[in-house]
C-alpha cells in the first residue's frame, strides 16, 4: 500500500474503495436526469409561444441525446468540462424557447454543487479524512 505524504510529514493511506466512482456516478446520474428534462420541454414549447418549429426541436432533441451519450463519458479526464459546455448550451437555447434557458439555469445550480463536492472529495482525499482511509 502506497502512502502519500501530509502537511504534518505523515502519511495518508489511499481510500480503500475508489470515491470517484461514485462521483462520476452521480454526474452520469445527473445528466440522464437533466435530457429527461430536456425531453419533457418538447410538450411546453409545443403548446406555448410560438410553436416547435424544426430548428428548435432538432435542437432540443440532440441537445438530450448528446446529454444521454455523455453520461456514458464520465469516466473521462474532460467529462466535467464537457457538462460545463452543455449547461452552455442548454442555456442558449433561450433561442428556442425560454423555458429551455431556465431548465439550463436551474441545472447550472446543479452542476456549481457538483464542482463544489468534486474540490471537497479532492480536499478530504489528500488530508486522509475519508472513512476508508482511516485505520
Amino acid at each position: 500500500m502506497t502512502t502519500a505524504p501530509t502537511p504534518e510529514g505523515g502519511s495518508v493511506p489511499p481510500p480503500a474503495r475508489d470515491p470517484w466512482k461514485g462521483f462520476r456516478g452521480v454526474c452520469a446520474g445527473t445528466l440522464v436526469l437533466e435530457a429527461i428534462v430536456v425531453f419533457l420541454a418538447l410538450p411546453v414549447v409545443a403548446t406555448v409561444g410560438g410553436g416547435l418549429s424544426w430548428i428548435s426541436g432538432t435542437y432540443i432533441v440532440g441537445l438530450g441525446i448528446v446529454m444521454l451519450l455523455g453520461a456514458g463519458l464520465q469516466g473521462r479526464p474532460w467529462a466535467l468540462q464537457f457538462n460545463v459546455a452543455l449547461q452552455v448550451l442548454v442555456i442558449v437555447g433561450f433561442l428556442a424557447h425560454p423555458s429551455i434557458a431556465i431548465v439550463g439555469l436551474l441545472f447550472s445550480c446543479v452542476w456549481a454543487y457538483l464542482i463544489y463536492l468534486r474540490r471537497d472529495l479532492r480536499k478530504r482525499i489528500a488530508e486522509g479524512r475519508l472513512p476508508s482511509q482511516r485505520e
